[in-house]
């Protein structure tokens, strides 16, 4: 079973979803979290309802809400039709089927819609993107990156890893990224050697189970926090 996607694609996760994928606590949501890569996730519309503070960086965003729209149905088809095609290969506890799935991802676009442009003007949604973001060191308690790296391993290559994790960690205490596997659903194969290279370097390493999982054994999170000098 596997995903085939020539380029990465706007599809976005609900804050339930982050809460799972990223074992984010009570504690955790009040920390300052940068999302890097939300494209059209909720995350931050739902958060900012709550009064909490994210701020999302994404390439996506130097565009307008109809043309992310638009990007978004020119591939939500293929993906589901993807899924359909091999519907036992894929986890259906979370999501109940290729059709709620569809359902929760248009869902998820709207709230995204429905909040961008506000927070645009407010700064919360800000266009840039991986490995060099404008932040200042350690402005944010976790940054969190979700669908992109590891992911993407046949799109984005080991240097790009290295630097990207390299680059949130100059931003934030600790960063969580998930999932651990590629589109063609098999671990990434940059991932040890990224654990070695931080390991290395004396930071504090955690690989998790999560509660959430779409992709067969795809319920893994990477933490990597600072030890306090």
């Amino acid at each position: 079973m596997a995903m085939i996607l020539d380029k990465i694609v706007p599809f976005g996760r609900s804050m339930d979803e982050y809460i799972k994928i990223f074992n984010l606590t009570n504690a955790d949501l009040n920390k300052r979290i940068i999302g890097v890569g939300d494209g059209p996730a909720s995350f931050n519309a739902e958060m900012t309802h709550q009064g909490k503070s994210v701020v999302s960086v994404d390439p996506l965003y130097q565009f307008s809400s109809n043309e992310i729209l638009q990007r978004f149905n020119e591939v939500i088809d293929n993906i589901i039709n993807q899924v359909k095609a091999t519907p036992n290969d894929w986890v259906w506890s979370y999501h109940k089927s290729p059709d709620d799935l569809r359902q929760s991802r248009v869902k998820v676009i709207q709230k995204f819609l429905s909040d961008y442009d506000n927070g645009k003007q407010n700064n919360r949604y800000i266009f840039g993107e991986l490995p060099n973001l404008a932040s200042h060191n350690q402005e944010f308690d976790i940054a969190l990156c979700s669908h992109l790296l590891f992911l993407y391993s046949d799109h984005l290559d080991y240097n790009f890893h290295l630097n990207s994790v390299a680059e949130m960690l100059r931003i934030a205490e600790e960063i969580r990224i998930f999932p651990l596997m590629t589109l063609m659903s098999k671990p990434s194969q940059y991932l040890d050697n990224i654990v070695k290279y931080y390991s290395a370097k004396g930071y504090k390493i955690n690989i998790e189970k999560v509660e959430y999982e779409l992709q067969p054994g795809g319920n893994q999170m990477l933490k990597i926090t600072k030890l306090s000098k």
